[in-house]
């Protein structure tokens, strides 16, 4: 991205390094022909940031950085944020009400895991070696063509899984949102109950062909079980919105060029 053909941009006579832009650009998705896009999105943000630093500084906020994670500590600067944001937002605390109304929308959404009663056959590979990987899709694919679709045979030809489970027919139980690697838990949520998978599915293990035996769909859950979770999405979304008028009010008091606000 040649950086020279974006405007300098400047808050409140801070200006912010094209460098720094360019940086944050890695972080903003964009379509891979349209990067003014992702650097647009980094010049709002880092403008925000801009905004937010110099409220902080002006109201005489001190930083004192909180670990927010086993031996990682907020930086100075998003101390200052926190700390800003602490001082300058009330939110109202959610009602039963409130709670109860959102849940009333679609208490469907709410459901306990679903699972799945899987069988795998594995040809085995370190997905980082060429030569192997190609070897063991080959293996993989010449097993799946002997199932031609006959997910009935699958117990048989499972029989040379490089996988433990062959002995039993390559069959791994009942698996739950999180128990298996994601490329692996992606492919079963395509599948059809009794179906298999059209083509060998890989992960960090190798190549699977990949059975879904049963599916268990999860139950609704009651309104109790799920109130605090629905009380904390609600609690976010009021931050969020709070936080968003709080921004727009130190926008419309700043003078800001080279970034805009408006949503990308």
């Amino acid at each position: 991205m040649n950086i020279a053909l974006f405007p300098d941009v400047v808050v409140n006579n801070e200006t912010i390094p094209s460098a720094a832009i360019a940086a944050e650009a890695q972080n903003h998705t964009a379509p891979k022909d349209k990067p003014g896009i992702a650097w647009r999105k980094a010049a709002q943000a880092l403008t925000i940031r801009a905004l937010l630093l110099q409220e902080a500084r002006a109201r005489g906020l001190v930083s004192d950085p909180l670990e927010v994670a086993p031996g990682r500590f907020e930086t100075e600067e998003e101390a200052l944020i926190r700390a800003l944001l602490d001082e300058a937002l009330t939110i109202a605390p959610v009602t039963e009400d409130a709670v109860r109304a959102e849940w009333a929308k679609a208490p469907d959404r709410y459901r306990s895991p679903p699972l799945w009663d899987v069988s795998h056959i594995l040809c085995a590979c370190d997905p980082r070696d060429e030569e192997e990987r190609a070897a063991a899709q080959a293996r993989a694919t010449h097993l799946l063509s002997k199932l031609d679709g006959d997910a009935k045979g699958f117990a048989a030809v499972a029989r040379e899984s490089d996988c433990d489970s062959k002995a039993s027919g390559g069959h791994l139980g009942q698996l739950g949102p999180g128990d298996t690697v994601p490329e692996f838990e992606a492919a079963l949520r395509e599948l059809d109950e009794g179906n298999i998978t059209p083509a060998p599915v890989l992960s960090r293990h190798g190549w699977h062909i990949i059975r879904l035996n049963a599916i268990a769909p999860g139950q609704v859950l009651p309104f109790e079980t799920v109130r605090p979770k629905i009380a904390q999405a609600l609690e976010k979304a009021a931050w969020a919105r709070a936080s968003r008028d709080f921004v727009e009010t130190l926008a419309q008091g700043a003078k800001i060029t080279g970034a805009s606000l408006a949503p990308i």
